[in-house]
């Protein structure tokens, strides 16, 4: 048994697919550990959804932004982007059942001594913390109320967390954190703006995983989104967006063996 976590598919279906057959991946044995952002801005996001929902039994899933951006078009309370790439899921016959599956997967997952999550966690914020809130927004996302926090779950303030902060500001900034972070100040400010690279971080800002940490360092957190910083391994941290939808590899890692499994894109 092996229990492979894959970066940013982004509806890149056939790298996708391709990447699994390499891995020789059974869903009879082995497990999928993604860290979201599953469809939009490639060419095939229905297949991934259908290929995922028929092995979802040994599937562990987070939410990242893109997948929360296609729940709110479909719930009605989001346009549809000019880069968008999601009217084969809109379209699709089973599109309620897949968009339902999809609605059910959390935001932050941890078993054993591992963790994922779309982009990161908040300096401040211990597992049990994150698990904690991670559970406040799912218990949203899996009832009716739903298209409401979807609809308010745009834009970028409040910038820090408080324990003090209710209703929309409070499940933003947990959102924000979750499937938006690159970047924040000493004080753990978050800042959207910047997407670029590692090394050219602007000097009021650091990567959200350099700041000093609440999180316990003997557990991995395995994450994505940031594409820019590409494969981003530490003792603590396994960071596989490498930009396949910007046409690089999709790139897979073994959590049993630590084995870094990268394909070209097929899609482009």
């Amino acid at each position: 048994m092996a229990t492979y976590a894959i970066g940013d598919i982004q509806g890149c279906a056939k790298t996708f697919l391709k990447l699994l057959k390499t891995l020789r991946f059974d869903p009879g044995n082995d497990r999928l550990w993604l860290v979201g952002d599953l469809v939009n801005r490639g060419p095939g996001s229905l297949t991934v959804l259908r290929h995922l929902y028929s092995i979802r039994t040994s599937v562990q899933v987070v939410l990242g932004n893109h997948d929360l951006h296609l729940l709110a078009v479909a719930s009605g309370v989001a346009s549809l982007r000019d880069d968008d790439t999601i009217d084969d899921v809109l379209n699709a016959p089973d599109k309620q059942e897949l968009l339902l599956w999809l609605r059910q997967q959390p935001l932050f997952f941890k078993e054993g001594r591992h963790a994922l999550v779309h982009a990161g966690l908040l300096p401040s914020w211990d597992f049990a913390k994150a698990q904690a809130l991670s559970s406040e927004v799912e218990a949203l996302l899996k009832n009716d109320a739903h298209p409401d926090l979807l609809k308010n779950m745009r834009g970028g303030k409040p910038q820090h967390w408080s324990d003090d902060l209710k209703a929309w500001d409070r499940y933003r900034v947990i959102l924000n954190a979750f499937t938006r972070m690159r970047v924040c100040d000493e004080t753990g400010g978050m800042d959207f703006s910047y997407k670029g690279a590692y090394e050219n971080i602007p000097q009021r800002y650091s990567p959200w995983f350099d700041l000093p940490t609440q999180r316990p360092l003997d557990i991995t957190l395995i994450c994505g989104h940031w594409s820019a910083l590409d494969l981003h391994i530490t003792p603590n941290l396994v960071s596989i967006d490498s930009g396949c939808i910007w046409g690089g590899p999709l790139t897979a890692y073994c959590l049993e063996t630590q084995e870094i499994t990268q394909l070209a894109n097929q899609d482009q």
